[in-house]
């Protein structure tokens, strides 16, 4: 099938790399085309076979998995996940500065595994809300107070200026919908325009574009 979501697995650990194509090979719509060791690796198979989605480790020989992810994503190779087993909320943090489009704990169940794969490939990718609460609850409490708004939300509408607070709560297009009392086609345009305007990748990076520019305190839900 052409339209098979193509991933690429990197982990320094080969039982890692295996259960999880185990788990993706067998879906119709997703291919593995690869398996990288460390982020040097990754690189080079990504050039190589141009994947959809990488699953990235963090702590990795050679290259770690941030820096790799950095340059995947400069260089428009996929959409990055980090794998990940939660223990360095500095690493997640730094994880996202680079670009990547969500995060995966490595004792996920198969289900979410599937759905963090196809959500990255089709470019939906959302935060756990473990991760919003720990990772991005992090960064805004050391947000300094009197940091002024970022100059580019004069260029959001109202309503889309709506749709980012919302957005930085995790909430889905239809969650959004039913709070603004707007269509779902709405929305989805209200997003896409706000990620236009911002310059933002994904709903991932809203979520933290959202929380540095204060637009949501810490203390939030």
């Amino acid at each position: 099938m052409s339209d098979r979501l193509k991933v690429l697995i990197v982990d320094d650990h080969a039982m890692v790399r295996s259960g999880f194509a185990m788990v993706l090979s067998v879906e119709d719509d997703i291919e593995v085309v690869g398996q990288a060791a460390d982020g040097l690796q990754a690189i080079e198979r990504a050039r190589e076979t141009r994947p959809d989605v990488v699953l990235m480790d963090v702590q990795m020989p050679q290259m770690d998995g941030i820096e790799a992810t950095r340059q995947l994503v400069a260089d428009d190779l996929g959409h990055v996940v980090i794998v990940t087993t939660f223990d360095r909320d500095d690493y997640l943090f730094d994880a996202l500065q680079a670009g990547a489009s969500g995060f995966l704990l490595k004792n996920a169940g198969p289900e979410q595994l599937l759905d963090a794969v196809r959500a990255a490939g089709r470019g939906h990718a959302l935060l756990a809300p473990e991760v919003t609460r720990r990772v991005i609850g992090k960064m805004a409490t050391e947000r300094p107070p009197d940091r002024p708004e970022p100059a580019e939300l004069t260029r959001l509408t109202v309503r889309e200026r709506e749709v980012l607070v919302l957005l930085g709560r995790g909430l889905s297009n239809s969650e959004i919908a039913g709070e603004l009392v707007l269509g779902e086609a709405t929305v989805k345009t209200h997003v896409s325009n706000v990620l236009a305007k911002l310059h933002l990748r994904d709903r991932v990076q809203a979520v933290v574009y959202a929380y540095e520019a204060g637009l949501i305190l810490p203390t939030e839900d």
